[in-house]
Protein backbone atom coordinates (compact mmCIF):
# COMPACT_ATOMS: atom_id res chain seq x y z
CA UNK A 1 0.00 0.00 0.00
CA UNK A 2 1.34 3.43 -0.95
CA UNK A 3 2.23 5.70 1.99
CA UNK A 4 0.01 8.75 2.20
CA UNK A 5 1.94 12.01 2.34
CA UNK A 6 1.25 14.11 5.39
CA UNK A 7 0.03 17.67 4.84
CA UNK A 8 1.30 20.30 7.27
CA UNK A 9 -1.54 22.03 9.16
CA UNK A 10 -0.63 25.45 10.54
CA UNK A 11 -1.97 27.27 13.57
CA UNK A 12 -3.39 30.77 13.21
CA UNK A 13 -0.15 32.18 14.64
CA UNK A 14 1.91 30.24 12.10
CA UNK A 15 -0.26 31.46 9.23
CA UNK A 16 0.36 35.00 10.47
CA UNK A 17 4.10 34.32 10.25
CA UNK A 18 3.59 33.04 6.70
CA UNK A 19 1.77 36.26 5.91
CA UNK A 20 4.85 38.22 6.98
CA UNK A 21 7.01 36.14 4.64
CA UNK A 22 4.41 36.55 1.90
CA UNK A 23 4.50 40.31 2.21
CA UNK A 24 8.28 40.28 1.76
CA UNK A 25 7.74 38.38 -1.50
CA UNK A 26 4.87 40.60 -2.61
CA UNK A 27 6.80 43.81 -2.03
CA UNK A 28 9.86 42.41 -3.77
CA UNK A 29 7.82 41.44 -6.83
CA UNK A 30 6.37 44.93 -7.03
CA UNK A 31 9.90 46.35 -7.10
CA UNK A 32 10.80 43.89 -9.83
CA UNK A 33 7.68 44.70 -11.84
CA UNK A 34 8.63 48.37 -11.76
CA UNK A 35 12.22 47.60 -12.79
CA UNK A 36 11.37 45.54 -15.88
CA UNK A 37 12.20 47.52 -19.01
CA UNK A 38 14.08 47.06 -22.26
CA UNK A 39 17.84 46.89 -21.65
CA UNK A 40 17.80 45.47 -18.14
CA UNK A 41 19.34 42.04 -17.63
CA UNK A 42 17.79 39.20 -15.68
CA UNK A 43 20.85 39.29 -13.41
CA UNK A 44 20.07 42.96 -12.65
CA UNK A 45 16.61 41.85 -11.55
CA UNK A 46 18.14 39.15 -9.37
CA UNK A 47 20.31 41.75 -7.66
CA UNK A 48 17.24 43.87 -6.90
CA UNK A 49 15.40 40.86 -5.51
CA UNK A 50 18.20 39.77 -3.21
CA UNK A 51 18.68 43.27 -1.82
CA UNK A 52 14.94 43.60 -1.24
CA UNK A 53 14.55 40.25 0.52
CA UNK A 54 17.63 40.56 2.71
CA UNK A 55 16.81 44.20 3.44
CA UNK A 56 13.63 43.01 5.16
CA UNK A 57 15.52 40.52 7.31
CA UNK A 58 14.49 37.53 5.21
CA UNK A 59 16.45 34.94 3.20
CA UNK A 60 15.85 33.98 -0.46
CA UNK A 61 14.07 30.61 -0.64
CA UNK A 62 15.51 29.64 -4.00
CA UNK A 63 19.21 30.41 -3.56
CA UNK A 64 20.94 27.09 -2.97
CA UNK A 65 17.68 25.12 -3.15
CA UNK A 66 18.62 21.80 -4.77
CA UNK A 67 21.58 23.64 -6.25
CA UNK A 68 19.70 26.57 -7.80
CA UNK A 69 22.32 29.35 -7.93
CA UNK A 70 20.40 32.60 -7.56
CA UNK A 71 17.54 34.42 -5.82
CA UNK A 72 14.72 34.42 -8.39
CA UNK A 73 13.71 32.46 -11.46
CA UNK A 74 13.50 34.58 -14.61
CA UNK A 75 11.84 32.88 -17.57
CA UNK A 76 11.64 34.81 -20.83
CA UNK A 77 9.28 34.20 -23.77
CA UNK A 78 9.33 30.44 -24.52
CA UNK A 79 10.90 29.69 -21.13
CA UNK A 80 8.10 28.49 -18.88
CA UNK A 81 9.66 28.25 -15.42
CA UNK A 82 12.97 27.96 -13.53
CA UNK A 83 15.04 30.22 -15.78
CA UNK A 84 18.39 31.19 -14.26
CA UNK A 85 19.19 34.94 -14.18
CA UNK A 86 22.23 35.80 -16.34
CA UNK A 87 24.35 38.89 -16.99
CA UNK A 88 24.07 38.34 -20.74
CA UNK A 89 20.29 37.85 -20.74
CA UNK A 90 19.07 41.30 -21.83
CA UNK A 91 15.35 42.03 -22.01
CA UNK A 92 14.03 43.55 -25.23
CA UNK A 93 10.93 45.50 -26.19
CA UNK A 94 8.07 43.07 -26.77
CA UNK A 95 9.39 40.28 -24.53
CA UNK A 96 7.46 38.77 -21.65
CA UNK A 97 9.17 37.61 -18.48
CA UNK A 98 7.95 35.39 -15.68
CA UNK A 99 9.55 36.20 -12.32
CA UNK A 100 9.22 33.61 -9.55
CA UNK A 101 10.25 34.72 -6.07
CA UNK A 102 10.42 33.09 -2.65
CA UNK A 103 11.51 34.24 0.79
CA UNK A 104 11.98 32.69 4.23
CA UNK A 105 11.18 34.79 7.29
CA UNK A 106 11.28 33.38 10.82
CA UNK A 107 11.40 29.87 9.35
CA UNK A 108 8.31 30.25 7.14
CA UNK A 109 8.13 30.49 3.34
CA UNK A 110 6.32 32.76 0.90
CA UNK A 111 6.23 31.97 -2.84
CA UNK A 112 4.72 33.97 -5.70
CA UNK A 113 5.23 34.66 -9.41
CA UNK A 114 4.21 37.28 -11.97
CA UNK A 115 4.48 37.55 -15.73
CA UNK A 116 5.38 41.04 -16.92
CA UNK A 117 5.42 42.75 -20.31
CA UNK A 118 8.72 44.31 -21.39
CA UNK A 119 7.69 47.63 -22.89
CA UNK A 120 4.89 47.33 -25.45
CA UNK A 121 3.74 43.81 -26.28
CA UNK A 122 1.22 42.49 -28.77
CA UNK A 123 -2.48 42.27 -27.85
CA UNK A 124 -2.17 38.48 -28.14
CA UNK A 125 0.49 38.37 -25.43
CA UNK A 126 -1.45 40.81 -23.25
CA UNK A 127 -4.36 38.38 -23.44
CA UNK A 128 -2.10 35.44 -22.57
CA UNK A 129 -0.98 37.18 -19.38
CA UNK A 130 -4.52 38.23 -18.51
CA UNK A 131 -5.90 34.71 -18.85
CA UNK A 132 -3.07 33.27 -16.78
CA UNK A 133 -3.73 35.80 -13.99
CA UNK A 134 -7.49 35.23 -14.17
CA UNK A 135 -7.01 31.47 -13.91
CA UNK A 136 -4.87 31.96 -10.81
CA UNK A 137 -7.58 34.02 -9.13
CA UNK A 138 -10.24 31.50 -10.12
CA UNK A 139 -8.17 28.86 -8.35
CA UNK A 140 -7.63 31.05 -5.30
CA UNK A 141 -11.37 31.75 -5.08
CA UNK A 142 -11.98 27.99 -5.02
CA UNK A 143 -9.65 27.47 -2.04
CA UNK A 144 -12.57 27.19 0.36
CA UNK A 145 -12.89 25.53 3.76
CA UNK A 146 -14.26 21.97 3.45
CA UNK A 147 -13.86 21.97 -0.30
CA UNK A 148 -11.67 19.46 -2.11
CA UNK A 149 -8.21 19.97 -3.57
CA UNK A 150 -9.30 19.45 -7.16
CA UNK A 151 -11.94 22.17 -6.82
CA UNK A 152 -8.93 24.47 -7.23
CA UNK A 153 -7.60 22.51 -10.20
CA UNK A 154 -10.96 22.54 -11.96
CA UNK A 155 -11.40 26.27 -11.40
CA UNK A 156 -7.97 27.00 -12.90
CA UNK A 157 -8.67 24.81 -15.91
CA UNK A 158 -12.15 26.28 -16.37
CA UNK A 159 -10.71 29.76 -16.72
CA UNK A 160 -8.17 28.65 -19.34
CA UNK A 161 -9.97 26.18 -21.62
CA UNK A 162 -12.27 28.67 -23.40
CA UNK A 163 -9.16 30.46 -24.66
CA UNK A 164 -7.51 27.35 -26.11
CA UNK A 165 -4.15 27.87 -24.41
CA UNK A 166 -1.98 24.93 -23.52
CA UNK A 167 -1.90 23.95 -19.84
CA UNK A 168 1.55 22.75 -18.78
CA UNK A 169 0.89 19.48 -16.97
CA UNK A 170 4.35 18.41 -15.78
CA UNK A 171 4.48 21.16 -13.15
CA UNK A 172 1.98 22.67 -10.74
CA UNK A 173 1.30 24.11 -7.34
CA UNK A 174 2.20 22.68 -3.96
CA UNK A 175 1.83 22.87 -0.23
CA UNK A 176 4.00 25.45 1.49
CA UNK A 177 5.04 26.21 5.05
CA UNK A 178 8.28 25.42 6.86
CA UNK A 179 9.51 24.10 3.50
CA UNK A 180 8.94 25.72 0.14
CA UNK A 181 7.60 22.54 -1.44
CA UNK A 182 5.34 20.28 0.61
CA UNK A 183 2.45 17.94 -0.13
CA UNK A 184 -0.02 18.13 -1.73
CA UNK A 185 0.73 18.62 -5.43
CA UNK A 186 -1.84 21.00 -6.94
CA UNK A 187 -2.70 20.25 -10.56
CA UNK A 188 -3.86 23.01 -12.90
CA UNK A 189 -6.55 20.81 -14.43
CA UNK A 190 -8.96 18.10 -13.33
CA UNK A 191 -12.46 17.31 -12.14
CA UNK A 192 -13.75 18.99 -8.97
CA UNK A 193 -14.60 17.17 -5.77
CA UNK A 194 -11.53 14.97 -5.54
CA UNK A 195 -8.40 14.79 -3.43
CA UNK A 196 -7.87 15.93 0.13
CA UNK A 197 -10.41 18.02 2.01
CA UNK A 198 -9.35 21.63 2.48
CA UNK A 199 -9.19 22.25 6.21
CA UNK A 200 -8.30 25.30 8.24
CA UNK A 201 -4.54 25.80 8.41
CA UNK A 202 -3.68 24.31 5.02
CA UNK A 203 -1.47 26.63 2.93
CA UNK A 204 -0.97 26.14 -0.79
CA UNK A 205 0.96 27.76 -3.61
CA UNK A 206 -1.27 27.82 -6.69
CA UNK A 207 0.58 28.42 -9.96
CA UNK A 208 -0.91 28.05 -13.44
CA UNK A 209 1.47 27.88 -16.41
CA UNK A 210 0.00 28.29 -19.88
CA UNK A 211 1.34 28.41 -23.42
CA UNK A 212 0.26 29.90 -26.73
CA UNK A 213 0.93 26.57 -28.44
CA UNK A 214 1.73 23.07 -27.27
CA UNK A 215 2.07 22.58 -23.50
CA UNK A 216 4.88 20.06 -24.03
CA UNK A 217 8.20 21.08 -22.47
CA UNK A 218 11.80 20.02 -22.00
CA UNK A 219 14.64 21.10 -19.72
CA UNK A 220 17.71 22.89 -21.11
CA UNK A 221 21.28 21.75 -20.51
CA UNK A 222 21.51 23.98 -17.43
CA UNK A 223 19.26 21.35 -15.76
CA UNK A 224 16.81 24.05 -14.67
CA UNK A 225 15.23 26.10 -17.43
CA UNK A 226 11.95 24.60 -18.70
CA UNK A 227 11.07 25.62 -22.27
CA UNK A 228 8.26 24.78 -24.70
CA UNK A 229 9.08 22.15 -27.29
CA UNK A 230 7.50 24.15 -30.11
CA UNK A 231 9.01 27.50 -29.12
CA UNK A 232 5.65 29.04 -28.24
CA UNK A 233 5.59 31.69 -25.55
CA UNK A 234 4.34 31.09 -22.03
CA UNK A 235 2.97 32.84 -18.93
CA UNK A 236 3.22 31.81 -15.28
CA UNK A 237 1.55 33.33 -12.21
CA UNK A 238 1.47 32.21 -8.56
CA UNK A 239 0.26 33.15 -5.10
CA UNK A 240 0.44 31.44 -1.71
CA UNK A 241 -2.94 31.11 0.02
CA UNK A 242 -4.18 29.93 3.41
CA UNK A 243 -7.48 28.15 4.03
CA UNK A 244 -9.42 30.02 6.73
CA UNK A 245 -13.03 29.85 8.01
CA UNK A 246 -13.64 33.32 6.56
CA UNK A 247 -12.36 32.44 3.09
CA UNK A 248 -9.02 32.32 1.22
CA UNK A 249 -6.29 34.55 2.61
CA UNK A 250 -3.84 35.29 -0.19
CA UNK A 251 -0.63 35.56 1.79
CA UNK A 252 1.55 36.97 -1.00
CA UNK A 253 -0.96 39.57 -2.25
CA UNK A 254 -0.32 42.95 -0.65
CA UNK A 255 -4.04 43.42 0.10
CA UNK A 256 -4.52 39.79 1.08
CA UNK A 257 -6.55 39.20 -2.06
CA UNK A 258 -9.42 41.53 -1.14
CA UNK A 259 -9.74 43.36 -4.47
CA UNK A 260 -9.65 40.39 -6.84
CA UNK A 261 -11.64 38.02 -4.63
CA UNK A 262 -14.32 40.64 -4.02
CA UNK A 263 -14.66 41.13 -7.77
CA UNK A 264 -15.40 37.39 -7.99
CA UNK A 265 -17.96 37.62 -5.20
CA UNK A 266 -15.74 35.72 -2.76
CA UNK A 267 -15.01 36.73 0.84
CA UNK A 268 -11.34 37.17 1.73
CA UNK A 269 -10.08 35.47 4.87
CA UNK A 270 -7.69 38.25 5.80
CA UNK A 271 -8.17 39.30 9.43
CA UNK A 272 -9.07 42.97 9.74
CA UNK A 273 -6.14 43.59 12.08
CA UNK A 274 -3.75 42.15 9.46
CA UNK A 275 -4.73 44.51 6.64
CA UNK A 276 -1.66 45.95 4.95
CA UNK A 277 -1.25 49.00 2.79
CA UNK A 278 -0.33 48.07 -0.80
CA UNK A 279 2.44 50.67 -0.83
Amino acid sequence: MARRELVQIKTAAEITKMRAAGLVVGRTLEKLRAAVEPGITTADLDDIAERSIRGEGAVPSFKGYQGFPLTICTSVNSEVVHGIPRRKKVLHEGDVISIDCGAILDGWHGDSAITVAVGEITPELTELIRVCEDSLWAGLAAAQLNGKLTDISAAVEGAIRPHAYGIVDHYGGHGIGTEMHQPPHVLNYGRPGRGMRLVEGVALAIEPMITVGSPDTFVLDDDWTVVTTDGSWAAHTEHSVAITPAGPWVLTALDGGVERLSALGVACGQPAESAQSPV
